[in-house]
């Protein structure tokens, strides 16, 4: 069972010498992955309901500093060199899909292959009005903007004809690092976020879920074919990545999060604000959940 860290570009962990002491203190101590999450902007009074909390309601202020996440692990990835890099996640329809291919490869290629692209479809409405994108048919642009990402990442010269973006003969450079271009993994705790990421993602990332709600998702995913992600020559990756982060889950829960087809806990947190209190903070975040009693240099 891989243990990841959810923890940077928020409020403190917004901080360039605090994103420097996490992310080396995490690699240390044996995490897998550095999780950073996004959103473009905020509202202080939501008109959309935020599905990852019993009150609907995020919790992080709206005028809390927070990073582009293919900024702030470009940063980690800098001051790093075999830890995992990962969006947790990216809203993928409010970006133009060239772009972020460019960028995401451009971050695989300067981290060394290690970054995981984790997208979502968004649930701000307030969002997509301020960015001028329209919220409906936010999944199916979703489906075909990882589409044409693929087409770039796989092409030297590509094509690709959408509803929704199109092109024709261009050369996007540099390629990610694996052949197969870069593991993408779909967020979303619904029916139709799981479907998605079964059919078309190289694995899953759910959030704020119960253990017991997390084993009901992985069931979800393998009825709809999870499973057999590794005969598709489109997936990046050999075997599907399935990373969740819960609410209620202790390490003696791992053993059978592992049996139920979890391969990622995401511990979720808010570093301290200076970077020796963070580094700390790490280190007991990495007693708890991997046992670990000091760096793993």
């Amino acid at each position: 069972m891989r243990v990841g860290l959810h923890a940077l570009g928020i409020g403190d962990g917004a901080r360039p010498e605090v994103i420097r002491a996490v992310a080396q203190a995490a690699e240390a101590h044996g995490f897998s992955r550095l999780w950073a999450g996004e959103h473009v902007v905020l509202v202080d009074a939501p008109a959309s309901r935020y599905p990852y909390s019993d009150d609907g309601r995020i919790a992080v202020p709206a005028d809390a500093d927070w990073l582009d996440p293919l900024l702030a692990l470009s940063f980690a990835a800098a001051v790093t060199r075999e830890i995992g890099l990962a969006t947790g996640v990216l809203l993928l329809p409010e970006h133009n899909p060239v772009v972020v291919a460019k960028q995401a490869a451009t971050l695989d290629v300067l981290s060394a292959g290690r970054l995981t692209l984790g997208v979502g479809i968004g649930w701000s409405a307030d969002e997509f009005a301020a960015l001028g994108v329209p919220f409906t048919a936010r999944g199916r642009r979703t489906e075909e903007y990882l589409a044409a990402m693929r087409t770039l990442w796989r092409d030297d010269v590509a094509t690709f004809e959408g509803d929704f973006t199109r092109f024709h003969g261009v050369r996007v450079n540099p390629k990610p690092v694996r052949e197969r271009g870069i593991p993408v993994v779909m967020g979303g705790n619904g029916a139709v976020a799981l479907r998605r990421a079964a059919k078309i993602a190289d694995g899953w990332y759910g959030f704020n879920l119960s253990v017991a709600e997390a084993a009901e998702c992985v069931s979800a995913l393998v009825e709809h074919g999870l499973a057999e992600h590794h005969a598709n020559p489109n997936r990046a990756v050999e075997q599907p990545v399935v990373a969740v982060a819960l609410t209620d889950a202790t390490p003696e829960d791992l053993p059978e999060l592992a049996r139920v087809g979890v391969t990622e806990i995401v511990v979720v947190g808010a570093p301290p604000a200076t970077p020796d209190e963070a580094g700390r903070w790490v280190a007991g975040l990495a007693r708890r959940w991997l046992g670990s009693t000091g760096p793993c240099l």
